[in-house]
């Protein structure tokens, strides 16, 4: 379920331009990272990017699909990221794109955990 080596290798190329992309496994998939920050998820080998309140119009192409989810409990439970189109892959400046708006979705995410997140004394 993790990204091969092959496509883990082309997505840092493609979204080269955004920073410095790195991939993690992580609970049977592969994170990617931009400059510490997950904007996206893959597994099978498909992309999905984060998706929050701000960019999930921009991103209403990928409402086709559904959204990366996984089982509890024999119900699926969503997460916030969305499958890139896989047109996208043809379209490298617009792949990007797509990036910048999942990138900017997460600094929110994070920055909306890190004030939720009780400072220890």
């Amino acid at each position: 379920m993790v990204a091969s080596d092959a496509f883990a290798e082309f997505l840092r190329e493609q979204l080269a331009p955004l920073g410095s992309v790195t991939m993690r496994r992580m609970f049977g998939k592969t994170g990617v990272f931009c400059d510490g920050v997950m904007l996206g998820m893959v597994t099978d080998n498909t992309l999905y990017f984060r998706v929050d309140g701000h960019n999930r119009e921009a991103f209403g192409e990928a409402q086709a699909f559904p959204p990366l989810n996984y089982q509890k409990k024999g119900a699926a439970i969503d997460l916030s990221f969305w499958r890139a189109p896989d047109r996208l892959f043809d379209e490298p400046d617009e792949l990007v794109g797509w990036a910048r708006a999942a990138l900017s979705a997460a600094h929110r995410v994070a920055g909306t955990r890190a004030r939720a997140t009780p400072r220890r004394k």
